[in-house]
């Protein structure tokens, strides 16, 4: 049974939601995956808000870009908690999407990650639901000290190098 329902506006944006259900799996957290429009299938996407629970989701994923009313329409028709994942590829770049979702009326809440930041949505669902599984916690314990660990690999890694050396063998990533 699905703990997580990942929905997107598009399959386009299936590129960018991915490294979500990647972070969900990673965490071994059952998901279900929708293509749903706020605008284009407006019945079938409060019926797939309504219906959630009854299928035991615990936690929405919602991505889409430019208007991104997909999760503010379902955080309306449900209190399950509801991850917004702002989309780029509009002509604003994600701002419009970005602003869309953080915007929400009061009574309305829905959590937001960052511009194309589908990933951390993922961890965020996993964080939700580790407050009621111990099992999931701990995961979350050991992937946390795993990141500690890489960062203080790459800071040794500087210190022995020198900061030109490290950039010369392609060390350092953006984000």
């Amino acid at each position: 049974m699905a703990k997580v329902c990942v929905v997107m506006g598009s399959d386009s944006d299936l590129k960018v939601m991915s490294s979500c259900l990647e972070a969900l799996e990673k965490f071994q957290i059952p998901f279900e995956v929708r293509i749903s429009s706020a605008h284009r299938l407006p019945e079938e996407t409060a019926e797939l808000a309504r219906s959630a629970a009854s299928r035991g989701v615990k936690v929405f994923i919602a991505g889409a870009g430019a208007a991104a009313h997909l999760a503010g329409v379902i955080a309306a028709l449900t209190t399950l908690p509801v991850i917004a994942v702002p989309l780029s590829g509009s002509a604003l770049e994600g701002l419009d999407a970005l602003y869309a979702t953080v915007q929400m009326p009061k009574g309305v809440p829905v959590a937001t990650v960052a511009i194309d930041g589908a990933f951390n949505a993922g961890v965020l669902a996993a964080q939700i639901l580790a407050l009621h599984d111990p099992e999931l916690s701990s995961k979350l314990v050991h992937y946390k000290k795993e990141l500690a660990s890489q960062v203080k690999e790459k800071n040794r890694r500087l210190q022995e190098l020198g900061y030109r050396a490290y950039l010369e063998q392609g060390q350092t990533r953006t984000n």
